[in-house]
């Protein structure tokens, strides 16, 4: 297995150029080491891009806020821009392992290995984030939803490096939440994640959620439930019939599909309340 380690974006692009469908990209490694030392994984190269100083910034746009790739959890929890115009960025990073492992993890990463159980997917999906790509031959932009084409798969080529996330501004009057549940906080991978947004009496939902199909979703049916608007009593019948549609949990070794469904139904009906209340 052949390692580069990279300094810069022309440097890791260079590397690049020859990869394969098994070469993988290195950010913070949380994922990435722990699947090769199981054999999960056999790349046959790994291009770091750990020290790449270019991916890792945060910045205001007149559009809203941009993330460079290489930015840690660490980073993301402490940054004032980001806890101004995308707080559930900030909230998601906060449950992404123990200290340790959010020093090290990066935002390109968490998108990047696009595990349906990935903390700060649905996050992403619920505040419409796009995903920047370069190469050699030029950059590109790409929705969330169409980066993210299924188990552990995305729309990057094999020449191409994740290099930001652009977060629109949020309208004026939405109210967000985020959960996430696990079997031990500080290091535990996500039985169910869920996030969403809502504006005035539930108009514009975006729903997403993490653990309960093959890869993040949006809960579409559940979204438009929602917006057409719901009495109080209705929730919980909304939300158990949206979820038909929606999710397609799975057992693993984490947890069961029965359960996931039974917590992803309490988690929205509680959330969609309280956002809807005033």
């Amino acid at each position: 297995m052949k390692v580069v380690s990279a300094r810069t974006i022309d440097q890791a692009l260079a590397a690049l150029a020859g990869a394969t469908s098994a070469s993988r990209i290195l950010a913070g490694g949380t994922d990435l080491v722990v699947e090769m030392e199981s054999g999960r994984t056999r790349p046959d190269f790994v291009l770091d891009v750990g020290r790449v100083r270019e991916l890792r910034w945060i910045r205001e746009t007149e559009a809203g806020v941009e993330i460079g790739a290489g930015t840690t959890c660490t980073d993301i929890v402490g940054s004032s821009e980001l806890a101004r115009h995308a707080d559930l960025v900030v909230e998601s990073a906060r449950e992404v392992g123990a200290v340790q492992i959010q020093n090290r993890a990066t935002i390109g990463g968490n998108l990047g290995t696009a595990s349906p159980a990935a903390d700060l997917v649905p996050v992403l999906f619920v505040l419409g984030a796009r995903v920047r790509l370069c190469s050699h031959a030029g950059s590109r932009e790409l929705a969330i939803e169409d980066f993210v084409t299924g188990y552990r798969t995305t729309a990057r080529r094999h020449d191409e490096l994740i290099e930001s996330i652009a977060l629109p501004r949020r309208p004026v009057g939405e109210r967000r939440a985020f959960r996430k549940v696990g079997t031990r906080r500080a290091q535990s991978i996500s039985k169910v994640v869920v996030a969403l947004a809502l504006g005035p009496r539930g108009s514009g939902a975006r729903i997403a959620a993490g653990s309960v199909a093959e890869c993040t979703v949006r809960l579409r049916a559940l979204e438009a439930a929602v917006a057409a608007g719901i009495e109080p009593g209705t929730i919980a019948s909304a939300v158990r019939l949206a979820l038909q549609h929606d999710v397609r949990p799975r057992d693993d070794v984490r947890s069961t599909a029965l359960y996931r469904r039974a917590v992803l139904e309490r988690l929205l009906t509680r959330l969609i309340t309280d956002l809807l209340s005033d």
